[in-house]
């Protein structure tokens, strides 16, 4: 059963800040293109597996039915509306590593 995967405006305006930091502040842009590329396919790997990601405990929206996936340094954060058969996409957050 395929789920549609809907971004919210911010989680767009997530990714054009990724890029844009990685591209421009970093001159790396191929860098960034590489990067919103596996941002892309794990949100739209949600389509199949849309509880593939860990309930979010903790920060924002935790606690509240939220998912989250790790991509590198970044957490996509989610939410699964079975009834609708859709997965929203609610914002694509820097998150490195707290060893």
């Amino acid at each position: 059963m395929k789920y549609t995967v809907k971004l919210y405006p911010r989680a767009y305006r997530d990714l054009d800040e990724i890029y844009s930091y990685i591209a421009l502040n970093l001159t790396e842009p191929e860098t960034a293109n590489k990067m919103i590329s596996a941002l892309e396919e794990a949100v739209y790997s949600l389509e199949q597996f849309p509880e593939r990601g860990s309930i979010r405990r903790t920060g924002a929206f935790a606690n509240q039915d939220y998912r989250q996936i790790f991509v590198k340094n970044y957490t996509i954060i989610y939410r699964v509306h079975k009834e609708k058969q859709e997965v929203h996409i609610v914002t694509v957050r820097y998150a490195p590593s707290q060893f």
